[in-house]
């Protein structure tokens, strides 16, 4: 894993260099409207709450009517709804702030090491009803097999500890383990693929709407009809919440969107959003573009080896359980409102999966190929 839709007619056309063109779509659907009130209010703990999905939770659970209570290091402050009681402690120890309390369910939102899972389960599971637990599709590296779902076995044992994705995908398999163990029919896991959209803690999706919002010539890599998969954070919140709700056992893929989607898609339906002088070239050479250093730039990720099946996940029972999506073109253009409002020495110090340099470099060499 890399440090890890009625769109395209002739007037969004596809200059290529060594590509076949892309079918049309049809946008995703809609969210469910985050005002409308729950039908039973819940007191939900949510482990976390500050950093990219967490903020993007509380608002929705408080909007949909529930009692919301945060428990961080208190090392970063998220512009929350008045009400939220905020608890301080660590996971590392300290979780001393959460004894003697009760909750309807809990949210483990901050957690990638299952020593951490191990101590909060032990603590919760007599004083809370449910356990949901914030996964990551990462449980299913290698993806040596496009298609994976919940049934699909997972690794729980590192074969390579120099591996840094299998040890994240062991460590949140171990973790789910733990959640499993503690809560049997009380726990719910959701295993998200790359969370894009506002409030992005990362430098990868940002890449996107920045760069396309720039204009000119823009590197679009991979194969035209290689496939992606991303989930709108707002989109993960909401099913987060739904599933809670409906008080759900059980494990979630959570990846988007409904229907198959590929990069050139993605990529014109970026364009359409934010960047209406950008022209995309798509290079589709994988040698190429390895030898420039780019293999990733999230949504996409170059399918081959252990990331064969990295975009194919199957999400089937999440969509039956309430995930919903909405359309590329509002992720991107939120996610570029929001990325054009953070702090200058951010945005100018952002390290992106494909530089200037880079992108210039592979877009000269691939036509010096074309023109040979």
């Amino acid at each position: 894993m890399p440090t890890r839709r009625a769109f395209l007619g002739a007037m969004l056309g596809l200059p290529t260099l060594g590509l076949a063109g892309c079918r049309a779509r049809t946008p995703s659907s809609s969210s469910v409207d985050p005002e409308a009130a729950a039908a039973r209010p819940m007191d939900l703990l949510i482990l976390g709450g500050t950093g990219f999905i967490g903020p993007h939770l509380v608002r929705h659970a408080v909007a949909r009517g529930h009692r919301v209570t945060i428990f961080t290091r208190g090392r970063r402050d998220a512009a929350l709804p008045e009400g939220v009681i905020r608890l301080v402690g660590d996971r590392d120890g300290d979780l001393s702030a959460l004894e003697g309390k009760r909750w309807d369910a809990v949210v483990d939102d901050s957690a990638t090491a299952p020593e951490r899972v191990r101590r909060s389960t032990a603590l919760l599971r007599e004083s809370v009803g449910r356990y949901l637990f914030t996964s990551s599709t990462g449980v299913f590296y290698p993806y040596l097999r496009p298609g994976a779902d919940e049934s699909t076995p997972v690794r729980l044992e590192l074969s390579d500890p120099e591996d840094g994705s299998e040890a994240y995908g062991v460590a949140k398999a171990q973790s789910e383990r733990e959640v499993i163990a503690a809560f049997a029919e009380r726990a719910t896991i959701v295993r998200p693929t790359y969370i894009v959209g506002p409030g992005d803690t990362t430098n990868r999706f940002p890449y996107w709407p920045q760069r396309l919002a720039r204009g000119g010539e823009v590197l679009v890599p991979g194969r035209a009809d290689d496939p992606v998969q991303i989930v709108d954070v707002r989109d993960l919140a909401a099913l987060m919440v739904r599933l809670l709700e409906d008080d759900r056992p059980g494990t979630f893929n959570a990846a988007g969107p409904r229907e198959r989607l590929t990069i050139a898609e993605f990529a014109a339906a970026a364009k359409a959003a934010v960047g209406p002088s950008a022209t995309l070239i798509q290079v589709e050479d994988y040698a190429l573009l390895e030898a420039h250093g780019i293999e990733g730039a999230v949504p996409w990720i170059m399918l081959k080896g252990n990331d064969l099946g990295h975009t194919s996940i199957r999400t089937e029972r999440a969509i039956a359980a309430g995930l919903t999506f909405r359309s590329i073109e509002e992720t991107v253009r939120d996610t570029l409102a929001w990325w054009e409002a953070e702090p200058e020495e951010r945005r100018r110090s952002a390290e992106f999966a494909i530089t200037p340099e880079q992108e210039a470099a592979v877009l000269a060499a691939a036509r010096g190929r074309a023109a040979a």
